[in-house]
């Protein structure tokens, strides 16, 4: 098992909630993480049948079966069991950790857990492989078009697995569209949803139009804005708003539409190869969805919100990615891979309308080695992981 940085957060959030929520995309490795963690603690999952049956007949005897805890997998099949989990934690002495409930539907998971759990409950989302887990692990190519097409989901990695990526992605979009989509909207619709989440991909790292993608589908703006939310809840894309830092009432008010993972990006749009990658007019939108993933991924590792923006006005002038972390991090990302002066201009432009000395400008590049020059960091794609912490 490739070890997973959440790790340590998750025992920390287990330490002081009776009950933490694993929630993130299907195959983001939850279940392997959970039964990692506790490996003493029973693990039951709801996709069984009878399990599940025996939690929906009777939900607090259920509970009661476990009286050192358990990890449930799948938790949002079973709705009744989180208003008997309030009742069981409010009648039970105070046991950080006891039931660690896990669900690849964060909407109704978090949506049952904030219903009966709030303050009892904690959350921490696991996107799919960093870039520093892989390399904790020397599994990473000196290719980066070797990761950034190929994905990070975990069965991609699993060497006990031969999975050919074409092939995985396409299953992986269907058993979205069964599970985690049929029941929300009309089944006469699930082929243009499908078609919906193409045209999407297209707009990964733009700013977002809904009147363009309903244009192109052949939906409502409505109808898209509902199936974005679908999206969203399903961690297949996220947002990221505009950032204002009090700059002036300039800049746009749209978010940018981003994919979760770059190796379902290159499915959806098509792409065969890494060659054909390195030639298509996506590239510079699929390594900017592969960075924007891996600043995701730091923040989320550590149980923490993203606070991850970018800015831009209505000249034109961008900043791909502004971090408001213990520092702000103005960042650039770019396809290049030499850190070369003039792939700072931007963030170095943004740090003087700020005029915030605690500001740190950094360019996200593709290049091997991490250097400073001249108060920017060029960070190495490897390192891009690191360089934040």
């Amino acid at each position: 098992m490739i070890d997973r940085l959440a790790a340590e957060t998750l025992l920390r959030l287990a330490s002081q909630f009776p009950v933490v929520g694993v929630t993130g995309p299907r195959q983001s490795g939850k279940s392997t993480l959970t039964k990692a963690v506790f490996p003493n603690k029973r693990y039951v999952t709801f996709d069984d049948r009878t399990m599940r049956e025996l939690a929906i007949s009777n939900p607090s005897d259920f509970l009661a079966a476990f009286p050192d805890g358990a990890v449930l997998d799948e938790a949002q099949k079973v709705p009744e069991i989180f208003d008997a989990l309030k009742m069981h934690v409010d009648n039970s002495d105070f046991t950080p950790g006891k039931f660690i409930l896990t669900g690849s539907s964060q909407f109704r998971l978090k949506q049952n857990m904030t219903d009966s759990l709030a303050g009892r409950a904690a959350f921490l989302k696991l996107l799919p492989f960093s870039v520093k887990e892989l390399k904790n692990e020397g599994l990473l190519s000196d290719n980066p078009y070797d990761i950034i097409f190929g994905g990070q989901y975990p069965p991609l990695h699993d060497p006990e697995k031969h999975f050919i990526p074409e092939d995985w992605y396409e299953s992986y979009i269907d058993t979205c569209l069964d599970l985690d989509v049929r029941d929300q909207i009309n089944a006469d619709n699930l082929s243009t949803f499908k078609k919906f989440i193409q045209v999407c991909a297209a707009h990964s790292g733009q700013l977002l139009s809904m009147d363009s993608i309903s244009r192109d589908v052949g939906v409502s703006a409505p109808t898209v804005k509902r199936w974005l939310s679908i999206l969203e809840n399903s961690f297949i894309i996220h947002f990221l708003e505009p950032d204002n830092n009090n700059l002036g009432k300039s800049i746009v008010k749209t978010p940018k539409l981003y994919f979760v993972d770059s190796g379902l990006l290159c499915h959806l749009l098509r792409l065969d190869s890494k060659e054909e990658l390195l030639l298509s007019r996506y590239k510079g939108a699929v390594i900017e969805t592969f960075a924007v993933a891996e600043l995701l991924k730091h923040r989320m590792n550590q149980g923490k919100k993203p606070n991850l923006t970018f800015y831009r006005d209505n000249k034109g002038f961008e900043v791909d990615t502004i971090a408001d972390w213990k520092h702000t991090f103005a960042i650039e990302i770019k396809s290049s891979n030499a850190p070369e002066a003039k792939l700072s201009a931007n963030t170095k432009k943004y740090i003087e309308l700020r005029g915030d000395d605690n500001t740190r400008n950094a360019v996200f590049y593709l290049g091997d080695v991490s250097v400073t020059v001249n108060g920017t960091s060029y960070v190495a794609w490897k390192d891009w992981g690191d360089y934040l912490s």
